[in-house]
């Protein structure tokens, strides 16, 4: 089956792993998502993850990761641009995400980032998601 937008059946697949206390979740790999899951563990929103092959595919294997009380680190994940309607911005008008306290993740000219990031290097480019 294709999806019309792999990034966000992505985001779905973690959000409701993460919602069920699942150890870890399978997804289809692609570059882009494996760009936006190193991100996810640099920004310590997942315990790791793994490249793999399985049945000749290849799948990103997704550590979640919990704090003391078996809640989970990742509170929200939510797709911004659309493949209807893609949203893009200039690195001055980048949005933040509970004052600092999310991230949002954003795909410039030099490469998929953070908004944090992106404003340092100063490039703009499309919004593709917000995580908290």
């Amino acid at each position: 089956m294709s999806a019309s937008d792999p990034v966000a059946d992505m985001l779905t697949k973690i959000r409701n792993a993460a919602q069920a206390r699942h150890e870890k979740v399978d997804i289809p790999a692609s570059k882009l998502k494996l760009e936006i899951v190193k991100i996810l563990k640099t920004e310590g929103f997942i315990k790791n993850f793994k490249k793999v092959q399985e049945e000749g595919h290849s799948v990103i294997r997704i550590f979640l990761k919990y704090d003391d009380q078996n809640g989970s680190v990742i509170h929200g994940l939510e797709k911004i641009s659309t493949p209807g309607r893609r949203v893009y911005s200039g690195y001055k008008d980048m949005p933040r995400v509970f004052n600092g306290y999310g991230i949002v993740i954003v795909s410039t000219s030099s490469g998929v980032t953070t908004v944090r990031k992106a404003r340092e290097k100063m490039v703009g480019g499309e919004l593709v998601c917000k995580v908290w």
